[in-house]
Formats: structure tokens, C-alpha cells, sequence
């Protein structure tokens, strides 16, 4: 072979490797200009001016005074979505500051009757003896104790606001501990019971300025029930317990149950209360309703440590030794069982409608109506006072007549009844000689289990009585305190039966909107200030944005008449929708007559995303990486 033909592929492989190291060269040179580009934009966008930085091939370095460290951390941060995390170099310093740290403005004030202290710290620029001045003028005779300290620092924002509410809400706690910073208030008080608790709810709630956040705690202490009483009957109506009462929830849980296990229906209720005279009442008193239910027939009254049950004279006396003897064998030592035995009413002769009566009826709109017999002028007068102590003085019509020959105990009995039927919202109390029924509602969910104990304590245990006592919680003070859920229902409501309506094309209300606002505002009122969004929507006639713009200044006419109604409005925002939401076809007369409305609901929080695995967020970067690693800067081979 000749020289020529030697060197030809010694040749061919050089001018190979030329080429492949220009081609490397120009594509380094293209994926640095590329990266320098790619930092400049991000850079720019996240506002990073203070940033210097230069690229070498696949490498980048960062400079520059960053005014704090977490400026610094975006920096990096920003720069990694162009080039990879372990091909930048940082020579970033963090700029020195003279940090001037706002100090823990914090107070504590409590108050107990006509004691006030108050403790904390204070911006030396607010007037604490300003302050003292309104604490002591809560109360005529109020002292207040100053253990304040101040900071020569300006007021954060908030505060004075939240300092104003702290001593409004004293003014109506008269035990309560609040703690106060800026834009926040806690408030911790004992309340009488849980109307209080409801009442001064919504009424500390009204008070609170928009920008303060309160955080409440209210604690209503259980009540002391007096006598302890429980009552379970069987008779031809379902099983029910009519009076209960209770220490704890779980003890509460103990007796609720068994009074389902031996057949109550619907809701059954059990009062929370002190005064138990045993710490295993919930114990015997499941015990006493399984021996009622084994009997099948008859009635179970627990007062304090006193049991009663009265069955049926034509029961099984075998059946009934065997049970009583179980129960007499598992009660608690405290406890005291008595059993009696009655003959049942005849069907053509019920024992409530025997011989004389006296009847008391309270209406719904708690008018009462007293009839029947009394003995004497002086009881019947005894009455009288009594009742319009009770129900008021324009309530009471008494249309009793004089029968000297009542039976012993008549009038006690007729005013403990009507002392009972006080409980009701509304009833009717049927009294005779030796039986006392008692039927009606009550929006309170203890009142069987207090009524009971005024019959116990009024009458006596053995005193045979029958009540019928239905709770409804559309009565309940409690149950409908407002809330923001509820209060958007009542406003819908409102929005159902009367209609907010509109001059035709136009924003201007009619007069027939003026009910519903009227009601809306009504209840808006009384629930305080609220996030609401007032929706306008029209139909799908006319163009689109003169549909739009047509709802937005319906739904702000609606905004704007309830402000001149008196309602709060700061937090509603009216938002218009055009045809964007129909209800119904716009096809019909009918259909874009129900799309033309203004609805009322709610702006609630948006809900906190769901955490994502660790182990799953790690292997996306990882993929991430690897993809940006792969595709945007690949890594030259090595040279052989």
C-alpha cells in the first residue's frame, strides 16, 4: 500500500474529529446562550434586580447583595428551573440590616363582679390611664388593678380597635378573662346556662369590629337538677322516657341506650346536671328501665335514691318476683326499691275524665284558660295571683267554680300543675283526685326532666302522674341562635316566598322587592355582619356583556338598599353572572322569568389542598430533574 493510501483514513478520522468538536462547540456555545437567557427572564419577573450572574457551558454562577435571606433562597430557587441545582455556583452575601423588632404587645384583663386587673404590655403611645378610666367606670364601685407596663413603640394596627371591644365586652361579662393583642381578641366567661350562652354569642359577636378576629369561650356550668329524677313508662303509646337526668355525657350515653333497647322511639333526651346521689345513678337507673321492659307494662319513677315502679295488677306474679328479684340483687346499696300494683283504667271509664277535674290549657300564643272546680273563694283567689304571676297578668282566664266538697290536697296539686305547665311553651294540664296529666311542648330539651322533679317534689313520689312532653327545637332558643349556616337558610326562605324584582331592563327595584328586603334585612340584622355574595343573573336575551353589566348593578341596587336598611354590608361583595348560570329554559316565558333573579349565599373558605406524600412529591422533582436534565442540558460525551 502506498503512502497516499496509508494516510487517507488517518485523514478521514481527523477531519471526523474537527467536525465533531466544532459541532460540540457550537452546541455548547447555543445551550449557554439559551441558559443566560433563561435566568435573565426569570430573574426579571420575580423583580431579582440585584442579581448578577454568568453562564459557562451547562454551569451558572450567581453574585450579588441579596437585602435578606430569603430574597437570597428565591434566587437560587429561580435559577434552578433553568439550570440544575448542583451546576450553581453562589458567591450571594446577605445584606446586614438593623432589624427594629416590633415588641409582643399583649394584655390580660380580668374581671370578677367589681374587680378588674389588667396586666401586659402596652405601646407607650396609647393613654393607659385613658384606659384605667373606662375600666373603672364599668361599675360605680369597680377597682381596678394596674399592673401595666409600656413599650416606646407606635400601636400596631388593630390594636386600638381591639382594646375599644375588650372593654365593651367587660361592660356586659361580669366574670371573664380576656386576653387582647392586635386584631384579636379571646374572650373566657362563665355564663348562668345556655340561653345566656346563645344571647351574649350573638351579642359580643355584633359588637366585635370587622378587623378584630374574636375568639369566644363561653362556659355555661351544668345546673344543679333538684330532685335528681328519672321516669320511663310503657303503657298502649310507644315507650318513652319522659324525664332523665343525667351527671355525664357517658352516663347520659348509658341511659339513652337503654331506653332505646327497651323500645323508645324517636328522639329521647336526657338532661346534663349535678346532683346525683350516687355515682352509679346511670347505673341503676339502665337497670330499673330492663326490669320495666321485662315486665311489658307500667311505669318507672326514679327520685334521688327512690325507686317506684307500678305495673299492672294482672301480671304474672312469678314473672314479676323474678324480675324485681333481679333487680334487687344488682342495684347499688343507696338505691330503695318500692313496687305497686294498679288495676288498669276501664275503656267505658278513664280514670282522667272520672268525677271532678280541673283543667288548664296553654295556648301557642300563651294565652291560659284555667276551668273546672276549686274549693273555695280564698283557693281560687290563691290561684288567680298565682297564674298571672306566672303567665302574665292580661294571659289568665279563670272560669272555675266553687265545689267545697274537692278532695284533700286540691289546691296544692293545682298549683304545682300549673307550675309544671309554666315549663311548656304550650299545653294543657288535666287534674282529678288522684291523677295528674300533663301534655304539651317545649323548646327546651330538659323540660320533661324538670317537670318531673316539681311533680316528685310537689306531690310525692308515689302521686300517679302521666306525661306526654314533646320537644321541638323550632321552640328551642338555643338550637336557633344564628349562624352563619342559618342564617343563610332564613335569608333563602325569605328568597323563596317573595321575589326581588326589577323595572325591565333597567337596575332600579321595584316596589314589590320592598317585603323581601324588608325581611332580608330583618334577619341580617339579627345575625350580625356576614361574608355574602348577592348574585344578579339574568336571562339569555340581549347581547352578552350588557347582560353582565346589567346584573352587576342589580346585584349592587340590592346591596345598597339593604345598607339603607340598616345592615351591615362591609363584608358582602355583589357579583353580576349575565346568563351565565340559568335555572331554568330560556326558551320559555316561564323559563327566563325564573333565570332573572338575585340569590344570597354564603363566601365560604376556600378548603386547605390536600398535603401531598413526601414520597410522591420527592419522586416527581426527581422525575422533574431528570426530564430537565435529559432534554435541556444534556452532557457532552467524554472525549475517547
Amino acid at each position: 500500500m502506498t503512502i497516499l493510501g496509508r494516510l487517507a483514513p488517518v485523514a478521514a478520522f481527523a477531519l471526523a474529529l474537527v467536525s465533531a468538536l466544532g459541532v460540540a462547540a457550537l452546541l455548547a456555545g447555543w445551550v449557554e446562550r439559551h441558559n443566560e437567557r433563561q435566568i435573565a427572564q426569570v430573574m426579571t419577573a420575580e423583580e431579582l434586580d440585584w442579581v448578577s450572574f454568568s453562564t459557562d457551558g451547562l454551569r451558572a454562577t450567581l453574585w450579588g447583595m441579596a437585602p435578606d435571606e430569603p430574597a437570597r433562597l428565591r434566587a437560587l430557587r429561580m435559577a434552578g428551573t433553568v439550570v440544575a441545582p448542583g451546576r450553581i455556583d453562589e458567591e450571594m452575601v446577605v445584606a446586614t440590616t438593623s432589624l427594629v423588632l416590633t415588641p409582643d404587645f399583649r394584655i390580660e384583663v380580668m374581671r370578677n363582679h367589681d374587680e378588674i386587673s389588667v396586666i401586659g404590655l402596652m405601646p407607650g403611645e396609647t393613654d393607659e390611664a385613658a384606659l384605667l378610666d373606662r375600666l373603672a367606670a364599668i361599675e360605680s364601685e369597680m377597682t381596678v388593678a394596674d399592673m401595666l407596663q409600656s413599650a416606646n413603640h407606635p400601636a400596631p394596627e388593630g390594636w386600638r380597635g381591639a382594646v375599644d371591644f375588650a372593654v365593651s365586652a367587660l361592660a356586659i361579662l361580669p366574670v371573664a378573662q380576656l386576653s387582647v393583642t392586635p386584631r384579636q381578641v379571646e374572650v373566657h366567661a362563665l355564663v348562668a346556662d345556655a340561653a345566656q350562652q346563645a344571647a351574649l354569642s350573638g351579642q359580643l359577636r355584633e359588637l366585635a369590629p370587622a378587623d378584630v378576629r374574636l375568639v369566644l369561650d363561653l362556659t355555661a356550668p351544668r345546673p344543679v337538677i333538684a330532685p335528681y329524677a328519672l321516669r320511663f313508662e310503657i303503657d298502649e303509646d310507644s315507650p318513652r322516657l319522659s324525664a332523665c337526668a343525667a351527671e355525664t355525657p357517658a352516663a347520659r350515653g348509658q341511659l339513652i341506650r337503654a331506653a332505646r333497647a327497651a323500645g323508645a322511639q324517636g328522639q329521647v333526651v336526657c338532661a346534663l346536671g349535678l346532683g346525683a346521689p350516687s355515682p352509679r345513678w346511670s347505673d341503676a337507673g339502665a337497670l330499673a328501665i330492663a326490669a320495666l321492659a321485662d315486665l311489658g307494662a307500667g311505669q318507672l319513677s326514679i327520685v334521688d335514691a327512690d325507686i317506684l315502679i307500678t305495673v299492672p295488677h294482672d301480671l304474672p306474679q312469678a314473672r314479676l318476683d323474678r324480675v324485681v328479684g333481679r333487680l334487687e340483687t344488682n342495684l347499688p346499696d343507696i338505691f330503695a326499691l318500692r313496687i305497686e300494683q294498679f288495676d288498669p283504667p276501664s275503656e267505658d271509664e278513664p280514670v282522667a275524665a272520672s268525677g271532678p277535674t280541673l283543667r288548664a290549657t296553654l295556648s301557642e300564643e300563651g294565652l291560659l284558660l284555667i276551668e273546672g272546680r276549686l274549693p273555695d273563694s280564698r283557693i281560687r283567689n290563691a290561684v288567680n295571683a298565682y297564674a298571672r304571676a306566672r303567665f302574665g297578668t292580661g294571659a289568665v282566664t279563670l272560669e272555675a267554680r266553687l265545689d267545697p266538697d274537692m278532695a284533700p290536697g286540691w289546691s296544692a296539686r293545682a298549683l304545682t300543675g300549673l307550675e309544671a305547665l309554666a315549663e311548656l311553651h304550650h299545653g294543657t294540664l288535666l287534674m282529678t283526685a288522684d291523677r295528674l296529666e300533663l301534655t304539651g311542648t317545649s323548646g327546651n330539651p330538659d323540660a320533661g326532666t324538670q317537670i318531673a322533679g316539681i311533680l316528685a317534689e310537689g306531690l310525692g313520689q308515689s302521686a300517679e302522674h302521666v306525661l306526654r312532653i314533646e320537644y321541638d327545637e323550632a321552640l328551642d332558643p338555643v338550637a336557633q341562635a344564628p349562624t352563619p349556616e342559618r342564617c343563610e337558610a332564613r335569608v333563602q326562605e325569605v328568597l323563596q316566598e317573595y321575589s326581588i324584582t326589577f323595572a325591565p331592563g333597567s337596575a332600579n327595584l321595584d316596589a314589590e322587592s320592598r317585603e323581601a328586603l324588608d325581611r332580608i334585612a330583618a334577619v341580617l340584622i339579627e345575625c350580625g355582619e356576614l361574608p355574602l355574595e348577592v348574585a344578579g343573573h339574568t336571562d339569555s336575551q340581549g347581547r352578552e356583556a350588557t347582560n353582565l353589566a346589567l346584573s352587576q348593578s342589580r346585584a349592587e341596587a340590592v346591596v345598597n338598599a339593604l345598607m339603607t336598611r340598616r345592615v351591615l354590608v362591609a363584608s358582602m361583595e355583589p357579583r353580576g353572572y349575565g346568563a351565565a348560570l340559568p335555572i331554568a329554559d330560556n326558551a320559555t316565558a316561564e323559563g327566563r322569568e325564573a333565570n332573572r333573579r338575585i340569590e344570597i349565599t354564603l363566601i365560604r373558605p376556600e378548603p386547605d389542598p390536600e398535603p401531598i406524600d413526601p414520597a410522591l412529591e420527592e419522586l416527581l422533582e426527581f422525575e422533574i430533574q431528570s426530564v430537565g436534565d435529559d432534554t435541556l442540558r444534556p452532557e457532552p460525551r467524554p472525549a475517547r
